[in-house]
């Protein structure tokens, strides 16, 4: 797991470095690996879900940028439940549980829920010990009632081990990807979608892009 005193200097390029082909016996994922100032030295075996030292929260009337304040605040507090909740299910491996993270009108490029099933399915049968890391560095509150909203800028990785070689292998790496999340009818935070553009390779087998993260 990250060093508790590891920081992110916070650049202004965003991008995916990942992509999925497909081979005999199954799917397998290839990523790039974060280059960010030695953010991760080999691949945690544990959850990480933080915020970051100089993350901002900007929201419909004030912006926070003390970590004490953004820590206590109800809203970030009920993202990162989301996300450790996604993530405990992710390491049981439980796929009800998981989906219960994605909101029913989730689509990304037209991805679906569906769809995402699916390929939850396939990293569940070839990969064992899943595990992801979440790093915050801004969130910004946008509408209002029904339309309440968060964009969460995350920087982060899934990891897991190969049931055939027993490798510990990164299956995917994200660079401030922005997330959005809406309330359901209990108040938790489901996850809506992404920002940016679809990758352009999308062979049959498998989704172009990670599911959850």
């Amino acid at each position: 797991m990250m060093d508790e005193g590891v920081g992110l200097s916070i650049g202004s390029a965003a991008g995916r470095m990942t992509g999925w082909i497909s081979r005999s016996g199954g799917c397998a994922l290839i990523a790039g690996v974060l280059c960010m100032s030695g953010l991760f030295v080999g691949r945690p075996a544990h959850a990480v879900v933080r915020i970051l030292p100089d993350m901002t929260v900007v929201q419909r009337t004030a912006t926070l940028t003390d970590p004490a304040a953004i820590r206590a605040d109800p809203t970030v507090r009920g993202v990162v439940a989301a996300f450790d909740q996604a993530e405990q299910a992710l390491q049981r491996q439980d796929l009800p549980a998981l989906m219960e993270f994605y909101a029913p009108a989730y689509n990304y490029h037209g991805l679906r829920v569906e769809s995402v099933h699916r390929i939850w399915s396939e990293v569940f049968e070839h990969y064992r010990d899943l595990s992801s890391t979440h790093l915050f560095s801004t969130m910004k509150v946008v509408g209002e009632g029904k339309d309440l909203r968060v964009e969460v800028t995350c920087t982060g990785g899934l990891y897991g081990t190969e049931v055939g070689t027993k490798k510990r292998v990164t299956l995917d790496s994200w660079f401030q990807e922005v997330h959005f999340l809406v309330k359901d009818q209990g108040g938790g935070w489901r996850f809506l979608g992404n920002k940016g553009d679809a990758p352009t390779v999308a062979p049959f087998s498998s989704s172009p892009h990670h599911p959850m993260f």
